[in-house]
């Protein structure tokens, strides 16, 4: 297998590739799910610098639109307001 990433020294990522496959199932969905949170952190926060003047609510909302797309989103959570 070539390298993942071209960027780290190849002894580095082999102990980085096992350490991940010696993980237990459920410490690999926890790391997931902080990964999924941070993420949903950063995006909201960029959300609210670019909309500064948004409520709580239109924030979700364009959230949600970031998230789903513009038309699921309308399905789920209405019209833009």
């Amino acid at each position: 297998m070539g390298a993942l990433f071209p960027d780290t020294d190849p002894k580095i990522e082999a102990l980085q590739i096992d350490t991940i496959r010696r993980m237990p199932p459920w410490r690999k969905m926890a790391v997931v799910d902080s990964l999924n949170e941070m993420v949903r952190t950063v995006a909201i926060n960029g959300i609210r610098q670019r909309h500064p003047q948004a409520t709580p609510e239109q924030v979700h909302r364009m959230f949600a639109e970031m998230v789903l797309g513009a038309e699921p989103a309308e399905k789920v959570y209405g019209r833009v307001r």
